[in-house]
């Protein structure tokens, strides 16, 4: 914590000594408890609203708990503002309606303070519902006052280190925290109402499997082993348990990725899979449509939502994007029928970086990439070649592609499934060639998990999974998915204020 100067030292200093006061006086300001039945704002102003002003003497007394946003006297009066998890009211102190021993103990509270309050509800003169204190209690004392006193919160970097700050000051940001639960919530819900079972599966592992994606390694001293923090929500583990003879499964956890840091990314975020015996991708498409839909209505209230500029409305028709045909006509790409060298080459005329030391398949990923930041959506992509989803079944129609899904919303993808490899066989081989494409320097390419190639042998339902990560919500609120998490990950201050200091 930087060091504390002027004003703000003085207001520190005055705090501690007013701590110091109350404790002499038999007052704890850091309060145990809030007797008695206590009532949010928001709920003392919708019960009132419609009251005629004669209604309002025949109400019984409220007690309300929050923050003291503001304070203001004006010789026999006093106002305070007091902000609770579902928003704010005004608290008055007046001369000959407030108990003078009340009216005076206001006195030794400041703006920052959690207190408690016990009162009448009435209308101002103006109109706003109110409530006349006749009881105050100091349940927590501020020591720093809030933010917005001196500089506020100045940057987007302090926003997120000093989050609780950010959300006391910010409603919109506190409303954000309360619209995830409510997507999470509604997700699992609407799984186990179709019969789908949550699970839980390992977070370490032996080999990082069920995704294209860099690993976290570290040691394990008990067993002596090095391991992998997961990259998929249990997708082999969840695949085991339809071998064992579950038909619907999913889990919503965290997963790791260490890899880079933008506004759709972290390294450790909440995903969601499932898995889906007996149906395919198809099956998948029409599930994740009416998933999502109820999904949008639940945290937005509406189908309709607007992401990175584009304008999205889940309640329009789905469309279907083929990866080889909008690489073709996007940029003149034969993926089939062309080479490493010239996807190079159109790469470096589309201005995009990318590691010359990885294979064919991935520069092609980066031209698709290319091609989805125009997409609005809704729809799913789909007809992506074998070599890039190495767990996913072959096309029937077209044996080079594979039977997958990806959900296409403003520019990017917001959800991955397909119908499941079941061949043990086939799997093996893949498992083999992603092996070769490790020892090439790709560090996205999958191991070699025998044990679930094993399992895979005493045989595995035909299914469909799916996923998608924390990525879709902040999508829905339009930010970036940093702002979407309460606490992320971040350098300590003192690296932060070094790096600054060189640029």
């Amino acid at each position: 914590m930087a060091e504390l100067r002027g004003r703000e030292k003085q207001i520190v200093d005055e705090r501690i000594k007013k701590i110091a006061a109350l404790k002499e006086s038999g007052v704890n300001p850091y309060a145990h408890k809030f007797e008695g039945e206590r009532i949010h704002s928001a709920e003392i102003k919708e019960k009132n609203s419609k009251l005629k002003e004669e209604e309002f003497a025949k109400g019984g007394a409220v007690r309300i708990a929050g923050r003291m946003m503001t304070k203001r006297k004006m010789g026999k009066i006093a106002f305070a503002k007091v902000q609770d998890l579902k928003g704010n009211i005004q608290i008055v102190f007046q001369k000959d309606e407030t108990p003078e021993e009340t009216f005076e103990f206001f006195k030794k509270a400041d703006a920052g303070d959690i207190i408690g309050v016990e009162g009448r509800v009435f209308r101002t003169q103006r109109g706003e519902i109110s409530v006349m204190a006749d009881k105050l209690e100091i349940l927590t004392k501020a020591i720093l006052p809030l933010p917005e006193k001196f500089h506020g919160l100045k940057n987007d970097e302090e926003k997120l280190r000093k989050r609780y700050l950010d959300i006391i000051m910010n409603p919109e940001v506190k409303e954000i925290f309360i619209k995830k639960q409510k997507f999470w919530s509604t997700i699992r819900n609407f799984l186990i109402e179709r019969e789908f079972l949550e699970v839980e599966t390992p977070i370490l592992e032996n080999s990082s499997g069920g995704a294209a994606a860099t690993p976290f390694n570290t040691h394990h001293n008990a067993l002596d082993l090095d391991v992998y923090l997961r990259i998929s929500m249990g997708e082999l583990w969840q695949k085991k348990l339809l071998v064992a003879g579950y038909e619907k499964t999913f889990e919503i956890g965290r997963q790791f990725r260490n890899e880079g840091m933008d506004a759709e990314h972290l390294q450790d975020y909440s995903q969601m899979e499932f898995y889906w015996a007996y149906a395919d991708f198809e099956d998948g498409m029409r599930l994740v449509e009416e998933l999502y839909k109820e999904i949008a209505m639940a945290t937005l209230g509406s189908l309709k939502f607007e992401a990175g500029g584009h304008k999205i409305d889940l309640g329009k028709k789905w469309k279907k994007y083929d990866f080889e045909s909008l690489i073709k006509e996007k940029t003149g790409v034969d993926i089939y029928g062309t080479d490493k060298e010239e996807i190079m080459a159109k790469l470096n005329e589309l201005k995009m970086e990318y590691d010359d030391s990885v294979g064919k398949w991935r520069l092609v990923d980066l031209l698709w990439k290319y091609c989805r930041k125009d997409i609005s959506g809704p729809g799913f992509l789909i007809g992506q070649p074998v070599e890039l989803t190495p767990l996913a079944k072959r096309n029937v129609k077209d044996p080079r592609k594979v039977e997958q899904f990806q959900v296409i919303l403003g520019g990017s993808e917001n959800g991955n499934g397909y119908s499941e490899l079941n061949d043990p066989l086939d799997q093996e081989e893949r498992f083999k060639s992603q092996k070769a494409l490790g020892e090439e320097g790709d560090s996205e390419a999958m191991d070699h998990d025998e044990g679930f190639v094993e399992a895979l042998k005493y045989g595995m339902p035909p299914a469909c999974g799916f996923g998608f990560s924390e990525r879709l919500f902040s999508f829905m609120m339009n930010r970036p998915i940093r702002e979407c998490v309460a606490f992320p990950l971040m350098k300590p201050e003192e690296a932060g204020e070094k790096e600054k200091k060189k640029k």
